[in-house]
């Protein structure tokens, strides 16, 4: 247990997101968390010892807000979670324009303009770089077909993360795409395998593991290699 380490987690109202604060909260860490409204931050309140912050990832003047009033902190985790399964039924010839461009802005473009803004901020050696991505990202999964728009999308952040780091050039930064397993959330229902438990405590321990080492990593809340 370290009181020095410091989180950022983008996107922590509900599910994954707060699971990891309660998770970091556990082990000590200090924690800044964003919500879409700091005045209605949901269960959020009730995990003591938090920074609440607001933020809608799509709103670049609000985004640029956030990065101002951390100026000058650095963290040893920016974990990119905010994300959306968008519309349902996924079907292609129904489907409206908006509602696609809203799904991919969400899971695949707005995660790296927050990384962008928030890389500068993570400490240098050790610190790590997460985003919630998904196993149904990759290109070789025969899962999902019912929702191809999001996995789509998640293909897609995958694909931008790996163009972030190739111009980032920061060898030292470890990075993570972060397959947090199928959770019982409300996106993952409640026939899902894990709770958030397991799948966060899982993703914690993956990020203690990855720091100090560098690099950009696809894996699961267990620590697997994943296919791109």
């Amino acid at each position: 247990m370290s009181t020095s380490k410091h989180a950022l987690i983008i996107g922590a109202s509900r599910g994954l997101g707060l699971g990891l604060v309660q998770r970091l909260r556990e082990d000590g860490w200090n924690v800044t968390a964003t919500v879409r409204d700091a005045h209605k931050p949901g269960a959020l309140a009730d995990v003591a010892g938090v920074r609440i912050e607001s933020l809608e990832m799509n709103d670049t003047p609000l985004l640029d807000g956030l990065t101002q009033r951390l100026q000058g902190e650095t963290f040893d985790l920016v974990f990119i979670n905010a994300g959306v399964m968008g519309p349902l039924p996924q079907d292609l010839e129904t489907v409206q324009n908006e509602d696609i461009g809203a799904l991919f802005m969400t899971n695949a473009v707005a995660p790296i303009r927050v990384a962008r803004r928030l890389v500068g901020h993570i400490r240098q050696n050790t610190g790590v770089l997460a985003f919630m991505s998904s196993g149904l990202g990759s290109v070789t999964s025969p899962d999902g077909n019912e929702i191809c728009l999001y996995k789509a999308s998640k293909a897609a952040l995958n694909s931008m993360i790996n163009s972030f780091v190739v111009e980032l050039q920061r060898s030292d930064l470890s990075v993570v795409a972060m397959h947090p397993g199928w959770v019982k959330t409300d996106m993952g229902g409640e026939n899902a395998e894990i709770d958030v438990f397991t799948s966060t405590r899982g993703m914690l321990d993956q990020i203690n593991a990855q720091s100090g080492h560098g690099g950009l990593h696809f894996i699961n809340y267990k620590g697997d290699s994943l296919t791109w």
